[in-house]
Order: structure tokens, then sequence, then C-alpha cells
């Protein structure tokens, strides 16, 4: 890393461009949103939020001033709906859907409601759920990430001991180290960690489970934990290991000082250590999917003279959502459309990164490029390592209970789906928690937001090694 890199505004300026995008309510403020909620018998906004939280319920009961209420209501369905009411794509799922099936032409702002009663309980101190009655079981589970965390919430619910793992230093995933500053600050996954945490949830951090003996990782910075004795320690593991390292470019000059990983800038904007960011002037990012967006948005409100975004195929068919690249376009972004990388220059740094278009080949001069071109799948270390079974995608085959090829082994979130939202995720996780259980006791149980299924038609001995 180059270490003349400086982030040319002063923290004033900085800290006012990562303001919240979406503010908190004001009580008055929320109180006059929620009453305009018509309450739909049959809400479209919870059918198309993937936990399914009950909307009009706890919207209604914001109006009536129960605010703990409302966030028992919400958090007995998303146990992470705090981080979740800042960084969903609400415009495309709930706010979405009251546009679509209702009268109202301004959608209810079930984000900023949600955030208002969220922020209101874990502000206060209010323990919504506590650890059920112990019932002898216990479960590992190898990442702390939305799908962890959400299954660890249920598990404790239920009675079960449940240890996390998690490599690195705090908990949280994503949600702690890979979101826009502008959307949400690492304090709030931390306060949805220690909630889960109140509730007898155990965190062991600064730990990687591995699939190899731990003598053979002696010199690593992090303790080593073998798969195999989570495996013989508890009655079911859960994997919620997300994905694993930024694709590569595989074109020259790749390594030179100056090429980063969008998810490690990000990582260090959410230090709000400004001057420790490391900022070329003329920064160039490669992608277009939502992680590409808080990268080009987050340079250019660091003060980044320009900022330019780069991607194969057209904006049509960038991943990002609509309104994230109308975010980036207000921020002065610059666009390069069906463009792709043919190698990055420099003398051990870089200066200039060669593009073509169509038959055309240039350089653009930069000093910085950022990648964000998706993430590999951990497909070797699932099949190789763990022995569980992949698709062809190196997704993590799980059947309904989210149990894998072996018995004893589930799994969800981005490594069973591929790589979705944190909500996405948050619900695998709970389905997750009834899967096991199911599997663990033969008993049924339902959550808000997931329904009773059948169990398998030949069950499976949850207890293979």
């Amino acid at each position: 890393m180059a270490t003349d890199y400086c982030t040319p505004l002063d923290i004033t300026q900085i800290e006012h461009n990562f303001a919240e995008i979406n503010p908190a309510m004001s009580a008055a403020e929320a109180m006059q949103e929620a009453n305009r909620c018509l309450y739909c018998y049959d809400a479209p906004c919870m059918h198309a939020c993937p936990t399914h939280i009950d909307v009009p319920a706890f919207i209604k009961k914001i109006a009536s001033g129960n605010v703990s209420g409302s966030a028992r209501v919400i958090f007995d369905a998303n146990p992470i709906g705090a981080s979740c009411a800042r960084v969903c794509p609400v415009e495309v799922l709930c706010e979405g859907a009251c546009v679509e099936k209702t009268l109202i032409n301004k959608p209810i702002e079930i984000g900023r409601l949600q955030r208002y009663a969220t922020d209101h309980a874990l502000k206060n101190g209010k323990q919504i759920f506590t650890k059920g009655e112990p019932n002898g079981k216990s479960v590992g589970i190898v990442g702390s990430g939305p799908a962890g965390l959400s299954c660890a919430t249920y598990l404790a619910r239920l009675g079960y001991d449940v240890t996390v793992y998690e490599r690195r230093e705090q908990a949280g995933g994503l949600d702690t180290y890979g979101m826009a500053e502008y959307k949400m600050s690492k304090s709030v996954s931390l306060s949805e960690v220690e909630h889960v945490e109140r509730m007898g949830v155990r965190f062991v951090t600064n730990t990687e489970v591995v699939g190899k003996t731990k003598a053979e990782f002696d010199e690593t910075p992090w303790k080593m934990i073998e798969f195999r004795h989570l495996i013989s320690e508890n009655d079911a593991v859960f994997l919620a290991t997300g994905l694993g390292a930024t694709n590569r470019l595989n074109i020259p000059g790749e390594g030179l000082d100056g090429v980063f990983d969008a998810l490690d800038f990000i990582e260090r904007v959410k230090t709000r250590d400004w001057r420790s960011v490391p900022l070329g002037r003329n920064v160039v990012v490669i992608g277009a999917g939502n992680t590409a967006i808080d990268a080009v948005t987050q340079a250019k409100r660091l003060g980044a003279d320009k900022v330019t975004l780069m991607y194969r195929r057209s904006e049509k068919d960038a991943p990002a959502y609509d309104y994230e690249i109308e975010l980036a376009r207000k921020d002065g972004i610059e666009f390069l459309w069906q463009t792709v990388p043919v190698a990055v220059g420099g003398d051990e740094r870089v200066s200039r990164i060669r593009v073509r278009q169509g038959e055309r080949e240039f350089d653009i001069e930069c000093d910085q490029v950022i990648k964000a071109i998706g993430q590999q799948k951990m497909a070797s270390f699932f099949t190789d390592v763990l022995g569980i079974e992949t698709d062809e995608k190196g997704r993590v085959v799980v059947n309904e209970n989210l149990q894998t090829s072996d018995p004893k082994i589930f799994a969800g979130g981005d490594c069973s789906n591929g790589g979705k939202e944190a909500v996405d995720a948050s619900q695998m996780g709970k389905l997750a928690a009834i899967g096991i259980h199911e599997v663990l006791t033969g008993s049924k149980v339902e959550f808000a937001g997931a329904v009773v299924r059948t169990p398998p038609k030949a069950p499976l001995d949850p207890n293979p090694h």
C-alpha cells in the first residue's frame, strides 16, 4: 500500500459528506408518517419483505405510542432489523410494493419507521428476547454475519447453547465491515451483536475454523479451530461463511501498488479514521454492482478529484439498483459502459489503466484502481475440506431444512444463495434454526415470517459421525 495517499478534504467537510443519507425520524415525524399507513389487510409490503415483517402491525404500534412493542414485532421476524432498516433496498422491496399495490402516490417510509422503532429499543437497552429454557443441545455457527446472527438468535430462543466463531476482531460480518458509511455506521451492527450476546450466545472472535490440523497454522495472527472439533462438540453446525476473496481481473499490472479490493477499501472507510484511508486523486472502480457504487461514492465523498465507474456491459445490465446508480450520478461519478480493462500500467505504482471499447483500445490516467467484480465461491473448502456437496456455481447445496449433504451440517446466507441482500441472509438464518430444531428434536416450530414445513420424507440421522 502506498504511504503518501492522503485525503485532501478537511475533516469537517468529510464528516458532512458522510452524514446519513436517510436520517433518523423525530417522534413527531414518526407519528405523522405512521398515521399515513393504510394498514392493508393483505399487506403487499409484508409479502415483499424476505423476512415477512408484519409491517402494518409495527407501524400501528408506533402510531399508538408503543414503540417498544413495535420493535418487538420487527425483531421477532428479523433479528438484524436495525441494520436492514438502513441498508435494505426498500425501494424495490416493501416500499416499492406499497406504491405498486395501493393508491398511495408516495410510499410509506417503512425503512425509516423501522429504524425509529429499532433504534429506540437498542438505545434504551431493551432486551426484546431472552434465551429459552435450556434443552441440553448445542450448535456451533461459523460466521457472524446476518445469517449467523439470525440463526443464533432463534436457536437461543429455543434453548440451545450457541457458539459463533468469527475470524475477524468484531462480529457482524458485512454489516459491520462492508456497508457504505453514509448508510450505516459500525455501531449499529455491533449493537445488534450485543443484543444477541445478551441472550447467552457466545462469540469467539479472532478465530478461524479450518479443515487442517492447527499445527499447520501456528504462525497465523489469529486463533484456529479444526472443523472436526466443532462437529464432535456440537449436535449440529451451521455454516454462515459468506463468500471468499474478491475475484481477480487476471490482467497485467494487477499487483501494482494502488490496486485495491473494494471491500478492503470500504473497510478502511468504516474506521472513520479518514486520514488513514488510501485515496487517489483520479480513481477508477471496475464493476457495477452495489459494492462498486459504495466504492465510487465514498471515494468521491472523501475528496478524489475524479472517480470513474467502468463496466464491461451496458447500463441496463448493471447489477446495481437504479437508485444506487442515480446516487452515484448525483455525486458526480463518471461512467464508462461496455468498457473492459486490459492492463494496469505504471512503474511500481498505478499511473494508468488500458481499456477496450469495442475494437478500440486506449489508456485512462489514474492513480488508484478499485476492483468490485464480485467475490469467489469457496467451493473447494466445502467439498474438499468439509466433504459437503456444492452446485455447479460453487454454492452449498441444502434441502428445505437448510441441511447439507452431511446431515449434521446446515448452511445459509451467501455461501448457499450465491450472494444476496442482508435481509435474505437473515431469513435463511431463521429457516436454518427451524430446520435444525426439527431435525434434532422432531418438533416443528414457527417464528414470525416463517411457515411450518413438513419434515423430510426420510428422516436423516443427525449424528452420523
